[in-house]
């Protein structure tokens, strides 16, 4: 008896630790992902309050500011720092990830970060909607 209760009770554990370890293995890990590529070329665009189907919140709960320096990225830890700089006129701005985005489809066609209206402003003008860009991870 004592040994079968034993063994249930190391099984419902082992299944616990099991668990939680396929939990946490889908946050993304930025230090991982500083040794795996700190730098990328793509495409990015920008977004603001007054854009149809935008929230008022932000992935990671914060009320959306279009005037802060911020951003939308996939695969990205919330808080991490990026500095993206235009590959047209070498201007670059440093924006902290609180968002997701973009569409998955335009990931798809090389758009990799939307930047908020002011951080897109700070390197480009409005009018240009796409930009290409280098971004570099930063250390945090």
């Amino acid at each position: 008896m004592k040994k079968s209760l034993i063994i249930l009770i190391l099984l419902v554990l082992s299944g616990i630790f099991l668990t939680e370890n396929k939990i946490h293995a889908n946050i993304p890990n930025p230090y991982e992902m500083w040794r795996q590529r700190s730098i990328k070329v793509g495409l990015a665009s920008w977004y603001s309050e007054t854009d149809p189907g935008i929230l008022k919140h932000t992935a990671n709960m914060e009320i959306f500011d279009d005037t802060g320096l911020t951003a939308a990225m996939w695969d990205v830890a919330f808080n991490q720092k990026i500095r993206v700089t235009n590959l047209e006129n070498g201007l670059s701005v440093i924006v902290r990830v609180n968002d997701r985005g973009p569409h998955r489809r335009l990931v798809r066609q090389g758009r990799i970060i939307d930047l908020s209206k002011q951080a897109f402003l700070t390197i480009a003008s409005l009018d240009k909607g796409l930009i290409d860009i280098q971004l570099e991870f930063l250390r945090f």
